[in-house]
C-alpha cells in the first residue's frame, strides 16, 4: 500500500510516492507551474472569486489527478494523501471559504458571515473530493491545522522543520518562492507575514525562466574572465554548465549539462556577479541591455526590473518584520531559507541583493519544508496530534503587508532602486526620511550553513517526473474584436488564440499559460474593450476536441 505526501505551491505542485511498508520514497513528481492563471496567491484567489469557485476547484483537481497519474500507482492501492500549502491553496483544493482570505477587514467578514472560518487538520475520505475524478476508494485526505486563517500549514512547516522555533535570539524564516511566507521570533513572540514576491522569484515571468527544475540554470560562477553556469541535472543535482561570456554569449568551454532555461536561482546569481563584476553599475542598466546565457537564454534589463521586485518584496517585508517587532536590525542573529529558492541559491550572493539580510550573524538553508511534513504525517500518525498540539501552542501575530505603511515606504524604495535607477545612497536618505534606521554593515563573517543540497532531498533514486500539460483551456467572448491580435503580441506568455465559432469570437487559452490578475496585458492592449474576464468560461477537453466548437482560429 502507498501514501502520497503533496505540496500545493504557488508556483506549482510537487509529488511524492511513498511505500508504506519500507517507509521508502519511490518516485516523484512536479508541475511545472500553477493550474490556476496567475503569478501570485492573490491572482489565484481572484480568478477563483471572478469566475468562480468550483470551476477553480475542478482545474486544481484535475492537475492533482494528473500529478498522481505521473506517480505510476494503482489508486485503489493509495491508503494516505497528506496535502501542505497556504490557506488559499488548501482551501481551493477542499473547495471551502475562500472569502475570508479575500477580505482583510473584519467588517467585510461580518457582513459577508466569514468570521472566524475553522482550518483546523482535517482527516476525511478522499470520496468527498475525488469522486468522479479519480477512484481511490482506501484513501484517507489529511490537512495538517493552520495556526491562524492567514498562516497555514506550509508556515507550519518551515517553522517545524527547522529549528526556529528553539531559537532564543531573534530569527528570522522565510518561505522562498512566489508568496513568500516568512516569521519572525522575538523571545516567545512570533509574527508572521508574507510577501507577493511574483513570480520572478521561481524564475517564472522571466522571458528565459523556468521553475527549479531539470535543465535550470541555478546558478553562475566567475572563472577568469568568464561566468560559468551551475545546470541541475535529472536529479535535481547541480551539475557544471557551459563556460560563457555573458556580455557576446560566446561558448568558451562546454560544460557537462546544456541549459534549456533559467531559475530565480540563477536570476539571482546573475544580478549578484553583474554586481560584483561591473558589468552591472546600477541595476537594471545592463550592457547592451541584455546578458546572454546560451542560446535562446538572455536575462533583459525587463528581466532585471521583474526580479527585482520580488525581491524588493522579499527584503521590504523582512525588515518591516524586524521594526514592527521593535527590534533593531543588529539584533537579528539567524535567518533560515526554505523552498526550492531558498535551498538553490548561494545564499552569499542572496545576501549580496538583499534577498536574505546581510546583517544577519548566521544564514541556515533547508529544502522543500511543506513536502518534508507531509511525508512526516505519513510515516507516523502520531506527528499529526504533534503538529495540531503545537499549532495550537504557538501564538503568532499575522501583520498583513497589504495595510503597512511601513512595508509601503520601503516597498517604494525598493521598486525605484530596482526599476528606476534608484541609488543606494538615496534610498539610505529615505529611509532616514521615514525616521527607520540605518543599515548595518554587512557582517562579513557571518555563518552559512547548508542543510539540503536539494529542496526535496528523497527523490526515490530516478529522475523527478515533469508534468507538463495541467492547466485547463478558458475561453471568453470579445464581441466587437476587430482582429488585430494586439492582444496576443501584449502577451508575455504568447498565450492566446482568437477563434470563431457559430459566428462568435471568443478569445482562448490554457489556464497554466496566462499570469492572470496581476499582467492582464491583453485587456489593456485591446483598443475596442472586448476582454472582460468576468466572462471566462471554463472548456472540457471533451468540449475543445469537439468540431463543432472547436472553430476556426485566427
Amino acid at each position: 500500500m502507498y501514501g502520497i505526501a503533496l505540496d500545493l505551491g504557488t508556483s506549482g505542485f510537487r509529488a511524492q510516492l511513498i511505500d508504506l511498508k519500507t517507509k521508502q520514497v519511490l518516485r516523484t513528481a512536479m508541475t511545472m507551474r500553477h493550474p490556476l492563471p496567475g503569478g501570485n496567491v492573490i491572482d489565484h484567489l481572484d480568478f477563483a472569486l471572478e469566475v468562480g469557485q468550483d470551476i477553480a476547484h475542478g482545474i486544481i483537481m484535475d492537475a492533482v489527478k494528473k500529478v498522481i497519474d505521473t506517480l505510476d500507482v494503482d489508486p485503489s492501492n493509495i491508503e494516505k494523501l497528506v496535502v501542505c500549502g497556504n490557506p488559499i491553496q488548501l482551501s481551493l483544493f477542499q473547495n471551502s471559504e475562500i472569502r475570508d482570505l479575500a477580505y482583510a477587514g473584519k467588517n467585510m467578514q461580518r457582513r459577508l458571515g466569514v468570521e472566524n472560518v475553522e482550518r483546523g487538520a482535517r482527516v476525511f475520505p478522499a470520496s468527498e473530493l475525488f469522486k468522479g475524478v479519480l477512484e481511490m476508494p482506501k484513501c484517507k485526505v489529511t490537512v495538517p491545522p493552520a495556526i491562524a486563517h492567514e498562516i497555514g500549514a506550509d508556515a507550519l512547516a518551515m517553522m517545524i522543520e527547522t529549528d526556529f522555533l528553539n531559537q532564543k535570539e531573534v530569527s528570522i524564516v522565510t518561505d522562498y518562492g512566489t508568496n513568500a511566507e516568512m516569521a519572525i521570533k522575538v523571545g516567545d513572540r512570533i509574527i508572521t507575514g508574507s510577501a507577493a514576491a511574483g513570480p520572478a522569484i521561481e524564475g517564472q515571468g522571466i522571458s528565459c525562466g523556468m521553475i527549479a527544475s531539470p535543465g535550470a540554470i541555478a546558478d553562475v560562477n566567475v572563472e577568469g574572465d568568464y561566468w560559468r553556469l551551475s545546470v541541475l541535472d535529472n536529479s535535481m543535482e547541480s551539475k557544471p554548465g557551459n563556460l560563457i561570456d555573458p556580455v557576446t554569449g560566446e561558448v568558451i568551454e562546454k560544460g557537462e549539462y546544456e541549459a534549456v532555461g533559467i531559475t530565480g536561482t540563477g536570476v539571482i546569481a546573475v544580478i549578484a556577479v553583474a554586481i560584483e563584476t561591473g558589468l552591472m553599475e546600477q541595476p537594471p542598466k545592463l550592457p547592451n541591455g541584455k546578458l546572454v546565457l546560451g542560446k535562446g537564454i538572455e536575462i533583459s534589463e525587463e528581466d532585471i526590473s521583474e526580479a527585482g521586485k520580488a525581491i524588493g518584496a522579499i527584503r521590504a517585508a523582512q525588515l518591516t518584520l524586524m521594526l514592527e517587532a521593535g527590534v533593531s536590525f543588529e539584533d537579528l542573529e539567524n535567518v533560515y531559507m526554505s523552498g526550492a529558492s531558498g535551498t538553490y541559491v548561494d545564499c552569499r550572493k542572496a545576501r549580496k541583493i538583499g534577498s536574505c539580510p546581510d546583517f544577519s550573524r548566521k544564514a541556515v538553508q533547508f529544502g522543500n519544508t511543506s513536502i518534508a511534513l507531509a511525508r512526516e504525517i505519513i510515516l507516523d500518525d502520531s506527528r499529526l496530534d504533534e503538529v495540531i498540539a503545537l499549532a495550537n501552542s504557538i501564538t503568532a501575530d499575522h501583520l498583513m503587508m497589504a495595510t503597512s505603511e511601513t512595508f509601503k515606504n520601503i516597498y517604494t524604495c525598493e521598486l525605484s532602486y530596482w526599476t528606476e535607477g534608484m541609488t543606494m545612497k538615496l534610498y539610505k536618505k529615505f529611509m532616514k526620511m521615514y525616521k527607520y534606521p540605518p543599515f548595518p554593515e554587512p557582517v562579513e563573517d557571518a555563518v552559512m550553513e547548508k542543510r539540503a543540497a536539494k529542496d526535496i532531498e528523497e527523490t526515490g533514486g530516478i529522475p523527478v517526473q515533469i508534468v507538463e500539460e495541467i492547466g485547463t483551456t478558458i475561453e471568453v467572448p470579445v464581441d466587437g474584436c476587430i482582429l488585430c491580435k494586439r492582444c496576443n503580441e501584449e502577451c508575455p506568455e504568447n498565450a492566446l488564440v482568437t477563434i470563431e465559432k457559430n459566428g462568435v469570437r471568443f478569445a482562448r487559452c490554457s489556464t497554466q499559460d496566462c499570469l492572470g490578475t496581476s499582467c492582464r496585458r491583453c485587456v489593456r492592449a485591446c483598443p475596442m474593450k472586448a476582454i472582460d474576464f468576468r466572462n471566462i468560461s471554463s472548456l472540457s477537453a471533451k468540449e475543445i476536441q469537439r468540431n463543432d466548437i472547436s472553430g476556426e482560429v485566427y
